[in-house]
Protein backbone atom coordinates (compact mmCIF):
# COMPACT_ATOMS: atom_id res chain seq x y z
CA UNK A 1 0.00 0.00 0.00
CA UNK A 2 1.32 3.44 -0.91
CA UNK A 3 2.13 5.71 2.05
CA UNK A 4 -0.39 8.30 0.86
CA UNK A 5 -3.18 5.71 0.68
CA UNK A 6 -2.20 4.41 4.11
CA UNK A 7 -2.40 7.88 5.63
CA UNK A 8 -5.69 8.58 3.89
CA UNK A 9 -7.28 5.37 5.11
CA UNK A 10 -5.82 5.84 8.59
CA UNK A 11 -7.29 9.29 8.81
CA UNK A 12 -10.73 7.95 7.97
CA UNK A 13 -10.48 5.22 10.59
CA UNK A 14 -9.16 7.61 13.20
CA UNK A 15 -11.98 10.08 12.66
CA UNK A 16 -14.19 8.18 15.06
CA UNK A 17 -17.20 7.86 12.78
CA UNK A 18 -17.92 6.72 9.26
CA UNK A 19 -18.35 9.40 6.64
CA UNK A 20 -20.83 8.28 4.04
CA UNK A 21 -22.15 11.39 2.30
CA UNK A 22 -25.55 10.89 0.76
CA UNK A 23 -27.49 12.72 -1.89
CA UNK A 24 -26.22 13.95 -5.23
CA UNK A 25 -22.60 14.70 -4.34
CA UNK A 26 -20.20 15.25 -7.24
CA UNK A 27 -22.39 14.98 -10.30
CA UNK A 28 -20.49 13.13 -12.99
CA UNK A 29 -21.54 15.58 -15.69
CA UNK A 30 -19.44 18.42 -14.25
CA UNK A 31 -16.91 16.92 -11.85
CA UNK A 32 -17.13 20.12 -9.84
CA UNK A 33 -17.77 20.82 -6.18
CA UNK A 34 -20.99 22.79 -6.01
CA UNK A 35 -20.70 25.40 -3.29
CA UNK A 36 -23.16 27.52 -1.38
CA UNK A 37 -22.05 30.53 0.62
CA UNK A 38 -23.87 31.80 3.71
CA UNK A 39 -22.53 35.25 4.46
CA UNK A 40 -20.73 37.25 1.75
CA UNK A 41 -19.48 40.17 3.79
CA UNK A 42 -15.78 40.95 4.12
CA UNK A 43 -14.68 37.47 5.21
CA UNK A 44 -17.18 35.68 3.02
CA UNK A 45 -15.86 37.55 0.00
CA UNK A 46 -12.37 36.21 0.75
CA UNK A 47 -13.76 32.70 0.30
CA UNK A 48 -15.74 33.78 -2.77
CA UNK A 49 -12.52 35.06 -4.35
CA UNK A 50 -10.81 31.73 -3.66
CA UNK A 51 -13.69 29.82 -5.22
CA UNK A 52 -13.85 32.05 -8.27
CA UNK A 53 -10.22 31.27 -9.13
CA UNK A 54 -10.78 27.50 -9.40
CA UNK A 55 -12.14 25.49 -12.29
CA UNK A 56 -13.23 22.64 -10.00
CA UNK A 57 -15.82 24.78 -8.17
CA UNK A 58 -19.25 25.98 -9.16
CA UNK A 59 -20.63 28.77 -6.99
CA UNK A 60 -24.27 27.72 -7.02
CA UNK A 61 -25.89 30.00 -4.47
CA UNK A 62 -25.15 32.81 -2.03
CA UNK A 63 -27.06 34.09 0.99
CA UNK A 64 -26.85 37.32 2.94
CA UNK A 65 -29.36 39.51 4.73
CA UNK A 66 -27.75 42.73 3.49
CA UNK A 67 -28.20 43.93 -0.08
CA UNK A 68 -24.93 45.88 0.13
CA UNK A 69 -22.97 42.64 0.56
CA UNK A 70 -24.90 40.84 -2.16
CA UNK A 71 -24.27 43.76 -4.53
CA UNK A 72 -20.50 43.61 -3.97
CA UNK A 73 -20.48 39.83 -4.46
CA UNK A 74 -22.67 40.08 -7.56
CA UNK A 75 -20.35 42.66 -9.14
CA UNK A 76 -17.20 40.70 -8.28
CA UNK A 77 -18.43 37.46 -9.82
CA UNK A 78 -19.63 39.27 -12.91
CA UNK A 79 -16.22 40.85 -13.44
CA UNK A 80 -14.64 37.41 -13.04
CA UNK A 81 -16.89 36.04 -15.77
CA UNK A 82 -18.67 33.75 -13.33
CA UNK A 83 -22.31 32.74 -13.83
CA UNK A 84 -24.64 34.57 -11.48
CA UNK A 85 -25.45 32.33 -8.49
CA UNK A 86 -28.91 32.08 -7.01
CA UNK A 87 -29.42 34.60 -4.22
CA UNK A 88 -31.21 34.14 -0.91
CA UNK A 89 -32.01 37.05 1.37
CA UNK A 90 -34.79 38.73 3.30
CA UNK A 91 -34.54 37.28 6.79
CA UNK A 92 -32.46 35.37 9.31
CA UNK A 93 -33.78 32.01 8.04
CA UNK A 94 -33.11 32.66 4.36
CA UNK A 95 -30.12 30.32 4.51
CA UNK A 96 -32.45 27.35 4.97
CA UNK A 97 -33.77 27.70 1.42
CA UNK A 98 -30.20 27.62 0.14
CA UNK A 99 -29.42 24.51 2.15
CA UNK A 100 -32.61 22.78 1.04
CA UNK A 101 -31.28 22.70 -2.52
CA UNK A 102 -30.22 19.24 -3.69
CA UNK A 103 -27.53 20.53 -6.06
CA UNK A 104 -25.17 21.83 -3.35
CA UNK A 105 -22.37 19.61 -2.05
CA UNK A 106 -20.85 21.89 0.58
CA UNK A 107 -21.38 25.22 2.26
CA UNK A 108 -19.05 27.97 3.46
CA UNK A 109 -20.40 29.82 6.51
CA UNK A 110 -18.99 33.28 7.15
CA UNK A 111 -21.68 34.98 9.22
CA UNK A 112 -21.50 36.56 12.69
CA UNK A 113 -20.60 34.09 15.45
CA UNK A 114 -24.08 33.87 16.96
CA UNK A 115 -25.46 32.25 13.79
CA UNK A 116 -22.79 29.62 13.16
CA UNK A 117 -24.20 26.78 15.24
CA UNK A 118 -27.74 26.78 13.88
CA UNK A 119 -26.60 27.24 10.29
CA UNK A 120 -24.00 24.47 10.54
CA UNK A 121 -26.42 22.01 12.14
CA UNK A 122 -29.07 22.69 9.50
CA UNK A 123 -26.42 22.20 6.79
CA UNK A 124 -25.22 18.86 8.16
CA UNK A 125 -28.79 17.64 8.50
CA UNK A 126 -29.26 18.64 4.87
CA UNK A 127 -26.32 16.43 3.87
CA UNK A 128 -23.78 19.19 3.21
CA UNK A 129 -20.10 19.37 4.11
CA UNK A 130 -19.61 22.39 6.37
CA UNK A 131 -16.68 24.78 6.25
CA UNK A 132 -17.34 27.35 8.96
CA UNK A 133 -15.46 30.41 10.09
CA UNK A 134 -14.59 30.64 13.77
CA UNK A 135 -16.30 30.54 16.35
CA UNK A 136 -18.28 27.23 16.30
CA UNK A 137 -20.75 28.15 19.08
CA UNK A 138 -21.33 30.44 22.02
CA UNK A 139 -21.88 27.85 24.76
CA UNK A 140 -20.38 24.49 25.67
CA UNK A 141 -23.73 22.90 24.80
CA UNK A 142 -23.54 24.45 21.32
CA UNK A 143 -20.29 22.62 20.70
CA UNK A 144 -21.72 19.30 21.81
CA UNK A 145 -24.69 19.87 19.49
CA UNK A 146 -22.31 20.28 16.55
CA UNK A 147 -20.38 17.11 17.42
CA UNK A 148 -23.54 15.08 17.92
CA UNK A 149 -25.03 16.28 14.63
CA UNK A 150 -21.84 15.54 12.69
CA UNK A 151 -21.68 12.04 14.16
CA UNK A 152 -25.38 11.41 13.56
CA UNK A 153 -25.39 12.60 9.96
CA UNK A 154 -21.89 11.48 9.01
CA UNK A 155 -21.24 14.93 7.54
CA UNK A 156 -17.83 16.53 8.23
CA UNK A 157 -17.55 19.92 9.90
CA UNK A 158 -14.36 22.00 9.52
CA UNK A 159 -13.46 25.23 11.26
CA UNK A 160 -11.64 27.26 8.60
CA UNK A 161 -8.73 28.15 10.89
CA UNK A 162 -6.24 29.55 8.40
CA UNK A 163 -3.34 30.10 10.85
CA UNK A 164 -2.86 26.32 10.99
CA UNK A 165 -1.48 26.76 7.46
CA UNK A 166 0.69 29.84 8.00
CA UNK A 167 4.11 29.22 6.50
CA UNK A 168 6.17 29.71 9.65
CA UNK A 169 3.62 27.73 11.68
CA UNK A 170 3.94 24.79 9.31
CA UNK A 171 7.72 25.04 9.26
CA UNK A 172 7.67 24.84 13.06
CA UNK A 173 5.34 21.84 12.83
CA UNK A 174 7.83 20.19 10.49
CA UNK A 175 10.58 20.83 13.04
CA UNK A 176 8.44 19.47 15.88
CA UNK A 177 7.84 16.27 13.96
CA UNK A 178 11.53 15.92 13.17
CA UNK A 179 12.35 16.23 16.87
CA UNK A 180 14.33 19.47 16.66
CA UNK A 181 12.71 20.85 19.83
CA UNK A 182 12.97 17.55 21.70
CA UNK A 183 10.05 16.60 23.91
CA UNK A 184 7.54 19.45 24.02
CA UNK A 185 7.05 21.09 27.41
CA UNK A 186 5.27 24.42 26.94
CA UNK A 187 3.37 26.15 24.12
CA UNK A 188 2.01 29.66 23.72
CA UNK A 189 -0.17 31.48 21.20
CA UNK A 190 -3.10 33.84 21.01
CA UNK A 191 -4.70 36.72 19.24
CA UNK A 192 -2.69 39.87 19.84
CA UNK A 193 -4.06 42.38 17.38
CA UNK A 194 -5.19 46.00 17.66
CA UNK A 195 -8.85 45.71 16.61
CA UNK A 196 -10.02 49.14 17.66
CA UNK A 197 -10.55 50.32 14.08
CA UNK A 198 -12.36 47.04 13.33
CA UNK A 199 -14.71 47.28 16.29
CA UNK A 200 -15.56 50.89 15.45
CA UNK A 201 -16.04 52.70 12.15
CA UNK A 202 -18.09 55.49 10.57
CA UNK A 203 -20.71 53.29 8.95
CA UNK A 204 -19.21 53.94 5.53
CA UNK A 205 -15.86 52.19 5.50
CA UNK A 206 -14.95 48.82 6.97
CA UNK A 207 -12.02 49.98 9.07
CA UNK A 208 -11.85 53.09 11.21
CA UNK A 209 -13.01 56.57 10.37
CA UNK A 210 -15.38 56.78 13.31
CA UNK A 211 -16.52 55.39 16.64
CA UNK A 212 -19.84 53.77 15.76
CA UNK A 213 -20.90 50.16 16.17
CA UNK A 214 -24.09 48.12 15.90
CA UNK A 215 -26.73 49.55 13.57
CA UNK A 216 -24.62 52.66 12.98
CA UNK A 217 -21.53 50.69 11.92
CA UNK A 218 -20.80 48.33 9.06
CA UNK A 219 -19.04 44.99 8.69
CA UNK A 220 -17.68 43.51 11.94
CA UNK A 221 -18.50 46.65 13.91
CA UNK A 222 -22.17 45.74 13.43
CA UNK A 223 -21.91 42.64 15.62
CA UNK A 224 -18.44 41.89 16.97
CA UNK A 225 -18.22 44.94 19.22
CA UNK A 226 -21.25 43.83 21.20
CA UNK A 227 -19.42 40.70 22.33
CA UNK A 228 -16.76 42.92 23.89
CA UNK A 229 -19.48 44.83 25.72
CA UNK A 230 -21.33 41.76 26.95
CA UNK A 231 -18.65 39.12 27.64
CA UNK A 232 -15.39 38.80 29.49
CA UNK A 233 -13.13 36.03 28.26
CA UNK A 234 -10.95 34.83 25.42
CA UNK A 235 -13.40 35.66 22.64
CA UNK A 236 -11.18 34.44 19.80
CA UNK A 237 -8.90 31.56 20.85
CA UNK A 238 -8.59 29.54 17.66
CA UNK A 239 -5.73 31.37 15.93
CA UNK A 240 -3.40 30.33 18.73
CA UNK A 241 -5.04 27.09 19.79
CA UNK A 242 -5.39 25.56 16.32
CA UNK A 243 -1.67 25.31 15.51
CA UNK A 244 -0.80 24.43 19.11
CA UNK A 245 -3.16 21.48 18.90
CA UNK A 246 -1.21 20.13 15.94
CA UNK A 247 2.13 20.58 17.72
CA UNK A 248 0.90 18.77 20.83
CA UNK A 249 -1.19 16.08 19.06
CA UNK A 250 -4.37 17.23 20.79
CA UNK A 251 -7.26 14.78 20.18
CA UNK A 252 -4.67 12.40 18.74
CA UNK A 253 -2.81 10.81 21.61
CA UNK A 254 -3.15 13.86 23.82
CA UNK A 255 -5.93 16.16 24.99
CA UNK A 256 -6.66 19.38 26.86
CA UNK A 257 -7.77 18.48 30.40
CA UNK A 258 -8.64 21.77 32.12
CA UNK A 259 -8.16 25.52 31.89
CA UNK A 260 -8.27 28.68 33.96
CA UNK A 261 -8.55 32.27 32.75
CA UNK A 262 -7.56 35.68 34.08
CA UNK A 263 -8.63 39.03 32.68
CA UNK A 264 -7.29 42.55 33.13
CA UNK A 265 -9.36 45.66 33.59
CA UNK A 266 -11.00 47.14 30.48
CA UNK A 267 -9.78 50.60 29.52
CA UNK A 268 -8.60 50.44 25.91
CA UNK A 269 -11.87 50.78 23.98
CA UNK A 270 -13.21 53.63 26.10
CA UNK A 271 -9.93 55.53 25.75
CA UNK A 272 -9.90 54.97 21.99
CA UNK A 273 -13.42 56.30 21.51
CA UNK A 274 -12.78 59.30 23.76
CA UNK A 275 -9.62 60.19 21.83
CA UNK A 276 -11.34 59.85 18.46
CA UNK A 277 -14.54 61.67 19.44
CA UNK A 278 -14.35 63.47 22.81
CA UNK A 279 -17.56 63.21 24.76
CA UNK A 280 -19.05 60.46 22.59
CA UNK A 281 -21.43 58.20 24.56
CA UNK A 282 -19.64 55.06 23.35
CA UNK A 283 -16.66 56.09 25.50
CA UNK A 284 -18.84 55.67 28.58
CA UNK A 285 -20.04 52.13 27.86
CA UNK A 286 -19.22 49.35 30.31
CA UNK A 287 -16.98 47.10 28.24
CA UNK A 288 -16.87 43.80 30.12
CA UNK A 289 -14.12 42.18 28.07
CA UNK A 290 -10.77 42.84 29.73
CA UNK A 291 -8.08 44.36 27.56
CA UNK A 292 -5.83 41.33 28.05
CA UNK A 293 -7.22 37.89 28.82
CA UNK A 294 -4.83 35.06 29.66
CA UNK A 295 -5.82 31.39 29.64
CA UNK A 296 -3.72 28.52 30.97
CA UNK A 297 -4.44 24.97 29.80
CA UNK A 298 -3.16 21.60 31.04
CA UNK A 299 -2.61 18.66 28.68
CA UNK A 300 -3.00 14.96 29.44
CA UNK A 301 0.65 14.32 28.50
CA UNK A 302 1.95 17.02 30.85
CA UNK A 303 2.46 20.00 28.55
CA UNK A 304 1.17 23.45 29.50
CA UNK A 305 -0.41 25.96 27.10
CA UNK A 306 -0.80 29.72 27.48
CA UNK A 307 -3.24 31.67 25.28
CA UNK A 308 -3.59 35.44 25.16
CA UNK A 309 -6.46 37.59 23.85
CA UNK A 310 -5.25 41.18 23.46
CA UNK A 311 -7.24 43.32 21.00
CA UNK A 312 -8.13 46.63 22.71
CA UNK A 313 -4.74 48.30 23.07
CA UNK A 314 -2.18 49.80 20.70
CA UNK A 315 0.17 47.02 19.62
CA UNK A 316 1.60 45.43 16.47
CA UNK A 317 -0.06 42.22 15.30
CA UNK A 318 1.24 38.94 16.66
CA UNK A 319 -0.08 35.47 17.42
CA UNK A 320 2.62 35.18 20.09
CA UNK A 321 3.68 31.64 19.30
CA UNK A 322 6.15 29.88 21.53
CA UNK A 323 7.19 26.27 21.05
CA UNK A 324 9.48 25.08 23.83
CA UNK A 325 10.90 21.65 24.40
CA UNK A 326 13.81 19.85 26.00
CA UNK A 327 16.13 20.75 23.10
CA UNK A 328 15.11 24.23 22.05
CA UNK A 329 12.62 27.06 21.66
CA UNK A 330 10.99 29.19 18.93
CA UNK A 331 9.23 32.50 19.60
CA UNK A 332 7.52 34.32 16.75
CA UNK A 333 7.38 37.76 18.41
CA UNK A 334 11.14 38.24 18.07
CA UNK A 335 11.36 35.84 15.11
CA UNK A 336 14.08 33.96 16.92
CA UNK A 337 14.99 30.39 17.67
CA UNK A 338 17.47 28.50 19.80
CA UNK A 339 18.29 24.82 19.30
CA UNK A 340 20.75 23.55 21.89
CA UNK A 341 23.95 21.96 20.55
CA UNK A 342 23.12 23.17 17.04
CA UNK A 343 23.12 26.92 17.67
CA UNK A 344 26.17 28.92 16.66
CA UNK A 345 26.50 30.37 20.14
CA UNK A 346 25.46 28.94 23.51
CA UNK A 347 22.34 30.49 25.06
CA UNK A 348 22.01 33.04 22.27
CA UNK A 349 19.00 33.67 20.04
CA UNK A 350 19.39 33.15 16.30
CA UNK A 351 17.22 34.61 13.51
CA UNK A 352 14.61 32.01 12.62
CA UNK A 353 14.70 32.61 8.86
CA UNK A 354 17.61 30.30 8.14
CA UNK A 355 15.99 27.49 10.13
CA UNK A 356 12.57 27.92 8.58
CA UNK A 357 14.06 28.09 5.10
CA UNK A 358 15.76 24.77 5.80
CA UNK A 359 12.67 23.16 7.34
CA UNK A 360 10.06 24.82 5.14
CA UNK A 361 7.07 22.50 5.09
CA UNK A 362 6.97 20.31 1.95
CA UNK A 363 3.42 21.43 1.15
CA UNK A 364 4.49 25.06 1.09
CA UNK A 365 7.38 24.20 -1.18
CA UNK A 366 5.05 22.37 -3.54
CA UNK A 367 2.14 24.82 -3.60
CA UNK A 368 3.86 28.15 -3.12
CA UNK A 369 2.85 29.42 -6.58
CA UNK A 370 -0.80 28.62 -5.97
CA UNK A 371 -0.81 30.12 -2.49
CA UNK A 372 1.14 33.33 -3.10
CA UNK A 373 -1.29 36.18 -3.63
CA UNK A 374 -4.10 34.54 -1.68
CA UNK A 375 -5.43 36.13 1.48
CA UNK A 376 -3.41 36.36 4.71
CA UNK A 377 -0.08 35.58 3.08
CA UNK A 378 -1.28 32.47 1.28
CA UNK A 379 -2.73 30.54 4.19
CA UNK A 380 -6.28 31.26 2.99
CA UNK A 381 -5.56 29.23 -0.14
CA UNK A 382 -4.36 26.29 1.94
CA UNK A 383 -7.33 26.17 4.30
CA UNK A 384 -9.83 26.60 1.47
CA UNK A 385 -8.10 23.99 -0.65
CA UNK A 386 -7.97 21.55 2.25
CA UNK A 387 -11.72 21.81 2.65
CA UNK A 388 -12.44 21.50 -1.08
CA UNK A 389 -10.16 18.48 -1.50
CA UNK A 390 -11.98 16.72 1.33
CA UNK A 391 -15.32 17.38 -0.37
CA UNK A 392 -14.02 16.20 -3.75
CA UNK A 393 -12.59 13.01 -2.31
CA UNK A 394 -15.58 12.32 -0.01
CA UNK A 395 -13.22 12.08 2.95
CA UNK A 396 -12.75 13.60 6.37
CA UNK A 397 -11.68 17.23 6.50
CA UNK A 398 -8.09 17.95 7.64
CA UNK A 399 -9.42 19.90 10.62
CA UNK A 400 -12.27 17.66 11.76
CA UNK A 401 -15.26 18.32 13.97
CA UNK A 402 -13.38 17.33 17.14
CA UNK A 403 -10.51 19.70 16.35
CA UNK A 404 -12.97 22.44 15.45
CA UNK A 405 -14.98 22.37 18.67
CA UNK A 406 -11.91 21.84 20.87
CA UNK A 407 -10.24 25.05 19.71
CA UNK A 408 -13.52 26.97 19.81
CA UNK A 409 -14.95 25.86 23.16
CA UNK A 410 -12.08 27.64 24.90
CA UNK A 411 -14.15 30.83 24.51
CA UNK A 412 -17.15 29.84 26.67
CA UNK A 413 -14.93 27.91 29.10
CA UNK A 414 -12.80 31.01 29.56
CA UNK A 415 -15.87 33.14 30.19
CA UNK A 416 -17.17 30.63 32.74
CA UNK A 417 -13.80 30.54 34.53
CA UNK A 418 -13.83 34.32 34.90
CA UNK A 419 -17.45 34.44 36.04
CA UNK A 420 -16.61 31.93 38.75
CA UNK A 421 -13.63 33.87 40.08
CA UNK A 422 -10.88 32.25 37.99
CA UNK A 423 -12.14 28.77 38.79
CA UNK A 424 -10.52 25.98 36.73
CA UNK A 425 -12.85 24.40 34.17
CA UNK A 426 -12.80 20.77 33.12
CA UNK A 427 -12.25 20.46 29.38
CA UNK A 428 -14.87 18.38 27.53
CA UNK A 429 -13.62 15.26 25.79
CA UNK A 430 -15.55 15.59 22.57
CA UNK A 431 -13.93 12.41 21.21
CA UNK A 432 -15.38 10.39 24.12
CA UNK A 433 -12.08 8.63 24.69
CA UNK A 434 -11.12 8.09 21.06
CA UNK A 435 -8.27 10.60 21.42
CA UNK A 436 -6.12 7.87 22.93
CA UNK A 437 -5.92 5.90 19.68
CA UNK A 438 -6.33 8.53 16.97
CA UNK A 439 -3.25 9.49 14.93
CA UNK A 440 -2.23 12.97 13.82
CA UNK A 441 -2.25 13.04 10.03
CA UNK A 442 -2.56 16.82 9.58
CA UNK A 443 -0.47 18.00 6.61
CA UNK A 444 1.49 14.78 6.36
CA UNK A 445 0.84 14.54 2.62
CA UNK A 446 -1.05 16.42 -0.07
CA UNK A 447 -4.15 14.22 -0.30
CA UNK A 448 -6.17 16.99 1.32
CA UNK A 449 -3.75 18.71 3.73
Amino acid sequence: MERRDFIKNGAMAAAGFTILPTGSLFASDTGKVRLGYIGVGARGMSHISEGALRDDIEIVAICDTQESSLKICRSFLSKKGQPAPAEYTGGADAYKKLLDRKDIDAVIIATPWQFHKDQAIYAMNAGKYVGCEVIAGLTVADHWDIVNTSEKTGMPYMTLENVCYRRDVMAALNMVRKGLFGELIHLEGGYQHNLRNVLFNDGKQYYGGGVEYGEKGISEAQWRTQFNIDRDGDLYPTHGAGPIMQYADINRGNRFTNLVSFSSKARGLSKYVEEQAPGHPNAKLNYKNGDVTTTLINCANGETVLLSHDTHLPRPYSIGFRVQGTDGIWMDVNKSIYIEKQAKNDDAWEPVKEWFDKYDHPLWKKYEKEAVGAGHGGMDWFVFNGFIQAVKQKKQTPIDVYDSVTMSVIAPLSTKSLKEGNKPQEFPDFTKGKWKDRKNTFALDDSGF
